[in-house]
């Protein structure tokens, strides 16, 4: 009887994750916090530093913050769309004074300036509390014609711009004792996707260098949050990366397709995560999350599956039509 119990009971817990997930937008952890957890507003008054805000996600998390006055630092190398996000902030929340949302123009990619952009961030808020390494960009290309000088560029944007500048916060946040280090990764990160071979590489590196940090400090009071979006309706296709140095993809996203996630709705699960200091949170439409799911815990059974979907249907899954040839 006991063993009928057992396996009745595991059973239902397979079939609760094969099924369920096909009715939300983001993992069963963070839909459960987003329904009974911490509110957003726990946040309020932290001082918040986001890279790479000036559109997509990160904007969208600067807009869900200033509703809860976050002081907030936004960085990316366009400043005129920087005071654009700005200036909706403001309108969002007209609480928050000129002052607590600061335009810094940035280039993550300049790892000279990090030192002293850290430390005129925190002399003039008098704190820095969370850091958000948001920057970065996606790649479409066929994986044995990558040029390696590609791979060097992607992997100097995505991962070691946020790991030299994790490393200096990560100091500060040790000196003074508390901290949150959030990071922009993708389901990319955690599965094998298709035709994104660099930009595939560089969020699996992500997890490698912020997982390994996780385990060797086990610090609650620097928690470590990976965010991991799939399909999010932003212009990301026409500036991704491609197979040759210096060229990007080109191609402009269809951002009402039905398969991806709004960016508000991204940037509110994201803010989510970060009130309830998750580890890690999976954000996407049905489809994806379900693949993400099946890939990570019935291996076999996806091996067997995605076989005979074949790589054209990851393609239309991510960006809704084959965009690139796989002749």
């Amino acid at each position: 009887m006991w063993c009928e119990l057992v396996g009745a009971i595991t059973i239902i817990y397979y079939l609760f994750y094969i099924i369920f997930p096909w009715f939300i937008d983001c993992d069963v952890q963070l839909y459960l916090k987003e329904k009974f957890g911490q509110p957003i507003y726990v946040l309020s008054g932290k001082v918040v530093w986001i890279t790479g805000s000036s559109s997509g996600i990160g904007e969208h998390l600067a807009y869900e913050l200033a509703k809860v006055n976050c002081k907030l630092i936004l960085s990316a190398r366009r400043e005129e769309e920087l005071i654009r996000v700005k200036q909706q902030c403001l309108k969002i929340n007209p609480s928050l004074q000129d002052s607590d949302v600061e335009v810094f123009k940035f280039d993550v990619c300049d790892y000279d300036c990090h030192e002293k952009s850290l430390g005129y961030i925190i002399k003039k808020f008098g704190k820095l509390d969370i850091l958000v390494n948001n920057a970065g960009r996606s790649q479409r290309a066929t994986w044995e014609k990558i040029d390696i000088k590609v791979d060097k560029d992607l992997f100097d944007l995505n991962v070691f711009s946020a790991i030299n500048l994790s490393r200096l916060v990560y100091r500060y946040f040790a000196e003074v004792g508390s901290g949150h280090l959030v990071v922009t990764s993708s389901l990319a990160g955690i599965l094998g996707v298709p035709f994104s071979g660099s930009y595939t590489g560089s969020k699996h590196a992500l997890h490698g260098y912020f997982e390994s940090l996780r385990g060797e400090k086990m610090n609650p009071n620097i928690p470590i949050t990976m965010v991991c979006p799939g399909a999010i309706s932003t212009p990301f296709l026409s500036h991704s990366f491609t197979e040759t140095p210096g060229v990007e993809f080109g191609e402009k996203t269809d951002v009402n397709a039905s398969n991806k996630l709004t960016p508000e709705r991204c940037g509110y699960l994201m803010a989510i995560a970060i009130a309830n200091r998750l580890n890690e949170c999976w954000i996407s439409k049905a489809g994806a999350l379900q693949i993400t799911y099946l890939i990570r815990y019935y291996p076999n059974l996806a091996e067997m599956i995605l076989t005979k979907l074949g790589p054209k249907f990851f393609q239309r899954l991510r960006d809704n039509k084959v965009t690139v040839d796989t002749k």
